[in-house]
């Protein structure tokens, strides 16, 4: 069966073999750790935009290493999300730019975070379960019609629940057994070839936050999956409480340690969150983490680099040499006031405050923070080609300095994830192998 990004050999051995690429990749970069004895992070990039979908390709083909894109749902959705792509318009996305860079590497298409309520929309309507299970099913179904490669199931959220109350973990083991089985019967339905599933949450409010919780789910969802028939569904990917969250960057790994070793016993490996400017990447490896993901970062990149060459024009206006202003950055500050979805960001101290009542470094914060909601906006769409044309006219490439700028984020993660050369490593493995797939097996 040939796959929508099937452009390389990894994907060929997933599809001829009938197992999931994340989980011939994963197993493959443990072999090699064990073989070397250098560990690999995988590094997951959600794709908040069409600038950090090229970057994150052409760092992959730079480091000849694989690319998996996470995608939530408040980005890529059946309503189009706030890129304005539906699952099958980001897949054809993908497809489309990696062609256009010629770049063979395998390829990971995943969700994150699919579960009720964890869609903007569903939490500021106040959806009810029925209808947030129901949306989250729907999503899920078009992610696997689409070609995505591994799912996030994550309903660890419950807004029916009085404030301050957690989620029973009985609660998120029987959701996240529906889902799964909701998704298995909607493939086997349409013959499609196995996926991938990510389980759990890094949130404090999904209840998973201690070791004996974290524990006791992972007890309840391999007896339920077992129940159920789906043994064969156990997740590659359990996302832990590794220390790093929106507002810290500081990676914990005696606690991601303990976590990594409770998921060994199950076969499966630790992502981490929220891993955006973690001061520690490096640790990552020596604790035996799975993956990690960065998306905001991407973000403060973009921002960033388009903030700098809005001061270029800004010169050139002075020098007489650009007439007509883009007017970028007032456009884009505006935008995202307007759009209100910086207050989703506010700090407990800061609600009910309007954006200017707010401190300069904070403001500014937000404006990297949620750019991201409005790079797709007509009017910010119109100002950044304006942008661009201004500064093309003297001979400066705007696009290529924000993809650069992009690049230097994703090169960090690339080298402290010691990915540099791994698909050549992987398909080393896959051709050395004769007898096919190995059981998973960890190093110490």
């Amino acid at each position: 069966m040939k796959h929508k990004l099937n452009k390389s050999l990894i994907r060929e051995v997933a599809l001829e073999r009938k197992i999931p690429i994340t989980d011939l990749i994963l197993n493959s970069l443990n072999q090699n750790s064990e073989k070397y004895h250098k560990n690999m992070t995988f590094f997951g990039v959600c794709p908040n935009s069409i600038s950090v979908v090229k970057s994150a390709l052409r760092s992959a083909k730079r480091f000849n290493a694989p690319m998996m894109f996470v995608a939530t749902l408040n980005q890529v959705d059946l309503d189009g999300g706030y890129t304005g792509w539906t699952q099958r318009d980001f897949v054809e996305v993908v497809r489309g730019e990696a062609e256009k860079i010629d770049f063979k590497g395998p390829i990971i298409i995943a969700l994150d975070h699919g579960g009720p309520w964890l869609k903007d929309k569903q939490a500021m309507e106040n959806w009810s379960l029925h209808d947030a299970m129901d949306g989250v099913k729907k999503s899920l179904v078009a992610s696997l019609e689409a070609g995505y490669d591994l799912l996030h199931i994550d309903p660890t959220v419950d807004k029916t629940l009085p404030k301050g109350e957690t989620i029973k973990v009985e609660t998120v083991v029987e959701r996240t057994l529906n889902l799964i089985e909701h998704v298995e019967a909607a493939r086997r339905e349409r013959n499609l070839p196995k996926i991938s599933y990510e389980v759990g949450t890094e949130e404090v409010h999904g209840g998973l936050a201690d070791l004996n919780t974290f524990r006791n789910f992972l007890k309840g969802l391999k007896s339920g999956l077992s129940k159920r028939g789906l043994d064969d569904t156990w997740p590659c990917f359990i996302v832990g409480k590794v220390g790093t969250d929106l507002h810290t960057t500081e990676f914990d790994p005696k606690t991601a340690k303990m976590l990594v070793d409770i998921a060994r016993e199950y076969g499966s490996y630790i992502k981490g969150h929220y891993t955006d400017y973690v001061s520690n990447p490096q640790d990552y490896l020596k604790v035996g983490m799975g993956g990690a993901n960065v998306g905001p970062e991407f973000s403060h990149a973009e921002f960033d680099s388009l903030e700098r060459l809005t001061k270029i024009e800004e010169e050139l206006i002075e020098k007489g040499k650009v007439i007509k202003p883009s007017g970028f950055m007032l456009i884009l500050t505006k935008s995202i006031i307007d759009s209100g979805r910086w207050k989703k960001w506010l700090l407990n101290s800061e609600i009910g405050k309007d954006f200017s009542g707010l401190s300069n470094d904070r403001q500014k914060w937000l404006l990297q923070t949620c750019s991201r909601y409005v790079w797709t906006q007509k009017a910010v769409v119109k100002a950044r080609s304006k942008l661009y044309e201004n500064l093309k006219d003297q001979c400066i490439d705007g696009d290529e300095i924000v993809l650069r700028g992009i690049d230097e984020v994703m090169k960090k993660y690339f080298v402290s994830f010691n990915l540099k050369n791994s698909s050549s490593k992987i398909e080393r493995i896959l051709k050395n192998e004769k007898c096919g797939i190995h059981p998973i097996t960890f190093s110490t």
